[in-house]
């Protein structure tokens, strides 16, 4: 299976984000790398779906849906403290797991 994170470049998340994605993806057994993709256009955005920055993504989908138009934006998600600019841990490591069931 495929894993991207997709950022944009003044994104202050990027870096805790990538290593987020590396331990949840080795704490559900996963090997391997992600890629990550540093989007700079608004075209981009739209063609890829991108629903802001940080992005974790497997096999092109976007582990978490978005009801917000494509944008070169920031992104926040919800956690049980409020909004913030990762996902909990345990919250990627279930959309991860619910690919590989799927797969």
């Amino acid at each position: 299976m495929n894993y991207e994170l997709r950022i944009i470049p003044e994104c202050p998340n990027s870096t805790p984000a990538l290593a987020l994605f590396r331990r949840a993806l080795a704490a559900e057994g996963v090997s391997g790398d992600v890629l990550v993709v540093e989007l700079t256009s608004d075209e981009q955005a739209e063609a890829l779906g991108f629903h802001g920055s940080p992005s974790f993504i497997a096999e092109g989908r976007d582990l978490f849906h978005s009801p917000a138009s494509p944008a070169l934006a920031c992104r926040v998600y919800r956690t049980p403290g409020g909004l913030a600019g990762l996902p909990p841990q345990a919250d990627l490591q279930a959309a991860i797991h619910s690919t590989l069931s799927t797969a």
